[in-house]
């Protein structure tokens, strides 16, 4: 008897598996569109996909009367560059910090407790807070983003550092390792995987904090212009943009999953 667990589609079959969810819910959308404008032509709730299609070309080929701007790359280009330099902020902040929390016990008795607390505030909680602050520029929502994140990068670096076979300690402090020795040739290589598949963990909620800082301080941005448009129902602009948001982050996890791959095959997992 062939068990379930056992049978694994072909390269052909898991790439059409891994289509059905999209095509499935793309022809629920088409079908409960058109019920709906056959008996109401002005119902914004389900746009029609040739509005849609429409108001996206608008967006990304043609100038705003007001601006002058193409809207969706100069949303894209705020909205990536706030979100790319939190991330780089809480890599270096998670990476550093979980480093120095997992090896040196005293720093971890004395730190560790704080993190795990910083960890567990609702960063949306504390917006208000960073908008008094820090004021309500550039500075706000970068910083948002590096405190939802931030923590939850260190905590699973300490951890995982913590979780190194002790063996491979012992064998280097008796090769005379010395402390900085034993982070930078043992302990480091081994974190650096780690890293990536914290960071592509954490895309989801640095997304989330990010949409939420641009929708309520902010001019430009891909947050910013779903909040500004929603006040006039206008879901042919509110369904690409999440859309084009989900692309942008799947994008971006495909990116770090690649880098991983091919710079860390020896820890390659495949997920």
């Amino acid at each position: 008897m062939r068990r379930l667990i056992n049978q694994r589609p072909g390269r052909g079959g898991a790439l059409m598996l891994s289509m059905m969810p999209f095509i499935l819910l793309a022809c629920a959308y088409l079908y409960y569109s058109h019920a709906r404008l056959a008996d109401n032509p002005g119902d914004k709730l389900l746009p029609a996909p040739a509005t849609i299609a429409a108001t996206m070309h608008r967006y990304a080929f043609e100038e705003d009367e007001r601006s002058g701007d193409r809207l969706l790359w100069t949303d894209t280009e705020a909205s990536l560059e706030r979100l790319l330099s939190a991330l780089a902020i809480s890599a270096v902040v998670g990476l550093s910090l979980g480093l120095a929390i997992g090896v040196l016990p005293y720093l971890r008795a004395a730190i560790a407790p704080f993190v795990a607390a910083l960890s567990l505030i609702p960063p949306l909680a504390v917006l208000p807070i960073l908008f008094i602050a820090v004021g309500l520029g550039e500075a706000a929502k970068i910083t948002l983003i590096v405190i939802g994140v931030a923590p939850i990068i260190v905590r699973d670096i300490a951890m995982r550092t913590g979780e190194l076979p002790t063996e491979q300690i012992i064998k280097a402090q008796t090769l005379g390792a010395s402390t900085w020795q034993l982070v930078i040739r043992v302990v480091l290589p081994q974190m650096w995987p780690r890293l990536i598949d914290a960071l592509r963990l954490s895309l989801g909620s640095a997304w989330l904090f990010l949409i939420a800082a641009e929708a309520i301080a902010s001019t430009e941005g891909l947050g910013y212009r779903i909040f500004l448009v929603r006040r006039y129902l206008a879901m042919d602009v509110i369904l690409p943009y999440v859309a084009w948001i989900t692309l942008l982050a799947f994008g971006m996890d495909w990116l770090l999953r690649l880098v991983r791959a091919k710079a860390f095959a020896w820890a390659s997992t495949g997920a």
